[in-house]
């Protein structure tokens, strides 16, 4: 017997939320980015550390929802190891999916992510799935052009 599509995503996004990837601090980071969900009291910090472009490595901080957790954990194991320019379209792709686009929905670039597709029939819930989105795109402004 198989879980309902739906179901298998929810175990997933569970899955990053309880064991969460990337999760930590970083010693001298590059970038370091705070951002809060004043709606719902969600939080992450995003810390990078970036090299000729390539965002070495990376670790988020945080609390809230499952969404909000389980999208850093999943992002930072899609942006490790990329560049800004590869990660510039995932993000484009990222915030279509969740603004309810079927075909990033089902964009195999995103990895894990996909899980989070069903946020778009929660709109309550898409400011939590783009928090370390957001964070990502400070942290890439907050740094210097190489």
């Amino acid at each position: 017997m198989s879980l309902p599509l739906d179901g298998v995503y929810q175990e997933l996004i569970l899955r990053h939320y309880r064991s969460p990837s990337h999760r930590g601090d970083m010693d001298s980071p590059d970038a370091v980015v705070m951002m809060r969900n004043p709606t719902c009291g969600d939080d992450i910090v995003l810390q990078l550390k970036v090299r000729e472009g390539r965002i070495e490595d990376v670790r988020f901080k945080g609390q809230g929802c499952a969404i909000s957790q389980a999208s850093a954990s999943m992002m930072s194991n899609l942006i490790a190891g990329k560049t800004f320019d590869e990660a510039g379209p995932l993000l484009a792709r990222f915030r279509e999916m969740i603004h309810g686009d079927a075909e990033a929905a089902r964009d195999k670039s995103l990895g894990d992510l996909r899980a989070l597709s069903g946020v778009a029939r929660l709109p309550r819930r898409v400011k939590c799935a783009m928090l370390p989105w957001d964070a990502l795109e400070e942290a890439r402004r907050q740094l210097p052009a190489e």
